[in-house]
C-alpha cells in the first residue's frame, strides 16, 4: 500500500524530491547549492529581498561561495530562491536553516526557529519531511518543532517528519565542503530518521544515524563546547603565563611538537563566529531546566567574554608607553571578520573592542581586506555602512595606536609593525624579526 513515506522514500531514491531550504544563509545557501548539484530541485526561501535578487543576479553574497556555483544551478534550473513563504507546501523536504542567537541575558533566543514552525505549520501537507539544522539545545526538535508543527492537525510519523541533523559548515574551509563532511541525523521517530537519513544520503559523503534527534542536538553542542572550552583554556593560559614573562606561543609551538595527547588551539581576542559564542550557553540553560549546573562551560564563557577587556587592558599600557590617553586617541582595528580569511564577521570580538575603545573616547576605525563595508548585523547596527580604509605608511602612520584582531594571509604584517607607533597584537600575527622595528605588545 502506498503512504506518504513510502512516496516520499522514492521521491527521494530518485532524486525527483523538491528540496527547499529556509534560510540562505552561511549554512543554507552551501546546502542548496550541494543538494542541486546533486541533481535535485531545490527551492530556497529567504526573508531578505535583497539576498533573493542578488542570488537571481547569478552573485554571491558570502565571499567564499563561488558564483559560478550559483550560475550553473540557475542555469540548470536547479535552484531557485523566493521570499514568498506561502510556496512552503510546495517541497517534499524542508531543512531549516536559521539563526540560534541569544538573548541579552545569554538565553536562547527561539524566535527565528518559532517563526519558521508557525509558517510550516500553516502550509505543512501530508508527505513531508521538516529537518532542523539549527544549533539548539536537546529537545528543541521534539518538543518545541513538534507542538507547532501538530497544531496542523497532521500527525507525526504518518503524515508528515520530522529529523534534527545539525550543520557542520567551516566558512573559509577548503578541504572540507558540505558534501564532504559526514552528516549526524537523528529523528524524532524512526521513520523519520529514516527518510533523513536516506536524503542526506543522496549528497554528502556519509551519515551517522544516531538514536534520536535529542542525541543528534547534543552531538553538535559537545562539538562546539569542546572548542569553546579549549579556546578559554589557551586565553586564560596567555594571560596567566604572560605574568610569568613566558611566550605562550613558544609554549604552544613545543607543546605541539608532541604527537598523542595534545590538540593545539590558539589565544586570540576573545572568540567569534555563529556557534562557539553561543553553544555553550544552549548547553548551560538546558542543564539548568534540568536543575543541573554546566559549571565548567559557564567558566569557559566567561573567560573568552572577558577577553576583549583584557586586549583593552593591554591597548591602555601600550598608548601610556607612549605618553598617551585612550580618551582622544586614534586606534585602528586590523580584522573584522572573527577567523582569518574570511568575510564572516558574525559574533566577532573586534565589534567589542571597538564598542570598549569607543566607549573609553577613543576614534576608531577598521581595516579589512575580506570586509570592505560594515553590513547591518543583530549586534552592530551602530557600525552599519562604516569603510574599510586603506592601509599604508601614512595611514597607518596618523594612528596612536593599531590591534591585531584578525590575521588574514594577505596583510604585511612585517610593514604594519614598522609603520605603526605601536601594535597590540593579539595573534602573534607579527613576525618575529620585525619586533625590532615597533614596540609589539602581545595581547
Amino acid at each position: 500500500m502506498t503512504t506518504p513515506a513510502s512516496t516520499l522514500q522514492q521521491r527521494i531514491e530518485e532524486r525527483t524530491a523538491l528540496v527547499g531550504v529556509i534560510g540562505l544563509g552561511y549554512v543554507g545557501l552551501p546546502l542548496s547549492l550541494t543538494f542541486a548539484e546533486r541533481g535535485f530541485s531545490v527551492l530556497g526561501f529567504d526573508v531578505d529581498n535583497e539576498k533573493i535578487e542578488q542570488l537571481e543576479r547569478g552573485e554571491s553574497y558570502i565571499g567564499h561561495l563561488a558564483e559560478s556555483r550559483i550560475e550553473g544551478a540557475m542555469r540548470e534550473q536547479r535552484f531557485a530562491a523566493t521570499a514568498d513563504f506561502e510556496r512552503l507546501s510546495e517541497p517534499d523536504a524542508l531543512l531549516i536553516c536559521v539563526p540560534t542567537p541569544l538573548t541579552s541575558s545569554l538565553e536562547p533566543d527561539m524566535r527565528f526557529i518559532v517563526g519558521t514552525a508557525e509558517r510550516i505549520a500553516t502550509r505543512l501537507r501530508p508527505g513531508q519531511l521538516v529537518v532542523l539544522e539549527s544549533t539548539t539545545y536537546p529537545g528543541t526538535t521534539d518538543e518545541l518543532l513538534r507542538a507547532k508543527l501538530e497544531e496542523s492537525g497532521l500527525v507525526l510519523g504518518r503524515d508528515f517528519f520530522l529529523a534534527f541533523s545539525p550543520e557542520r559548515e567551516d566558512p573559509g574551509n577548503t578541504e572540507f565542503t558540505t558534501r564532504t563532511i559526514p552528516k549526524v541525523v537523528g529523528g524524532v521517530d524512526r521513520i523519520s530518521g529514516d527518510l533523513a537519513e536516506s536524503l542526506y544520503d543522496q549528497v554528502v559523503v556519509s551519515t551517522v544515524r544516531v538514536s534520536s534527534a535529542r542525541t543528534a542536538e547534543a552531538t553538535k553542542l559537545a562539538e562546539n563546547v569542546f572548542r569553546a572550552v579549549n579556546i578559554a583554556f589557551v586565553n586564560e593560559l596567555k594571560v596567566v603565563l604572560r605574568a610569568m614573562d613566558i611566550d605562550v606561543w613558544e609554549v604552544l609551538d613545543a607543546a605541539s611538537t608532541k604527537p598523542f595527547g595534545f590538540m593545539r588551539f590558539d589565544p586570540g581576542p576573545g572568540w567569534g563566529g555563529h556557534c562557539i559564542p553561543i553553544d555553550p550557553y544552549y548547553l548551560a540553560w538546558k542543564a539548568n531546566q534540568l536543575g543541573q549546573r554546566a559549571r565548567f562551560v559557564e567558566l569557559a564563557g566567561e573567560v573568552n567574554r572577558w577577553m576583549p577587556e583584557y586586549v583593552l587592558e593591554r591597548s591602555v599600557e601600550a598608548l601610556a608607553a607612549q605618553g598617551k590617553d585612550i580618551g582622544g586617541s586614534r586606534v585602528l582595528i586590523v580584522g573584522l571578520a572573527f577567523k582569518p580569511n574570511v568575510a564572516d564577521d558574525r559574533e566577532s570580538p573586534s565589534y567589542r573592542l571597538m564598542e570598549e575603545f569607543e566607549r573609553q573616547g577613543a576614534e576608531v576605525a577598521y581595516f579589512d581586506p575580506h570586509i570592505p563595508v560594515i553590513r547591518a548585523g543583530r549586534q552592530h547596527a551602530k557600525w552599519e555602512g562604516m569603510t574599510s580604509i586603506e592601509i599604508n605608511q601614512e595611514t597607518v602612520g596618523g594612528f596612536d595606536l593599531v590591534v591585531i584582531a584578525t590575521d588574514h594571509d594577505e596583510v604585511d604584517y612585517g610593514a604594519l609593525a614598522r609603520w605603526a607607533p605601536a601594535v597590540v597584537d593579539t595573534r602573534r600575527a607579527v613576525p618575529r624579526d620585525a619586533e625590532s622595528a615597533a614596540r609589539i605588545w602581545p595581547a
